[in-house]
């Protein structure tokens, strides 16, 4: 008798292997340098949850209710300063010179959570996602087995949360909202009271469908809201 395969969204072990498989085969997309384009670098860091909040402040939405050792994806909601203040995100920043976006993206990691995470974390990158406040940005997909304890930038991140694959795969996760001038908005319900919009939402959206659940699927053309133009 043999023992019934791992579930990817329950072992990080069975998850890094078939999201290898899956971002080795994905051909992503990647937008073309432009006059003014700025880039950044973001990471969908994927870890065992550890049960405990991390912050400047507490815990608000994600994280609740999670099993020691879940596999979850590390979110952030941004310091009430500065750009996108407030705002969810993923770890990551702008390219400094002469930097990769996979460079930039393990370098915010490090200095917005004190994750350090080197090449060989790295299983992948999704697609380029063109925000209205003039920056492609980058997805990387990163897994780390033993991250250490999360060490947040008061001055970058106001709180850090945890929302398991298992959330993100499941069918009542994505809702659609139509909007008066056509089209309709994402918004990634993680919570209650926990929504992430386009550009964030869009590049969780992409992780869900390629990475989770094995389907082919592009976010270039999904609709932001206005207060992500800044």
């Amino acid at each position: 008798m043999t023992d019934a395969p791992l579930d990817p969204f329950d072992d990080l072990t069975a998850f890094r292997a078939l999201a290898a498989e899956r971002l080795g085969s994905f051909a992503h997309t990647t937008v073309a340098d432009a006059p003014g384009l700025r880039r950044a670098g973001v990471v969908l860091c994927v870890v065992e949850h550890n049960g405990g909040p991390s912050g400047p402040r507490p815990l608000i939405g994600g994280g609740r209710g999670l099993e020691d050792g879940t596999p979850s994806v590390i979110l952030i909601r941004r310091a009430y300063r500065g750009r996108n203040a407030g705002q969810w995100g993923l770890p990551g920043g702008r390219l400094e010179d002469g930097e990769t976006p996979e460079e930039a993206a393990l370098r915010e990691l490090r200095e917005e959570i004190g994750l350090a995470a080197g090449a060989d974390d790295v299983l992948g990158r999704l697609d380029d996602f063109p925000a209205t406040s003039g920056f492609a940005i980058t997805p990387i997909v990163v897994v780390l087995d033993d991250p250490g304890p999360l060490v947040p930038s008061p001055d970058e991140v106001h709180s850090v949360h945890h929302t398991s694959l298992r959330k993100l795969a499941d069918d009542d996760t994505p809702r659609w909202v139509p909007q008066p001038g056509g089209g309709r908005l994402l918004q990634m319900w993680l919570g209650p009271d926990w929504r992430v919009h386009a550009p964030t939402g869009a590049m969780l959206w992409q992780f869900r469908e390629v990475v989770l659940l094995g389907r082919h699927a592009r976010v270039a053309d999904f609709v932001q809201p206005d207060w992500t133009r800044t």
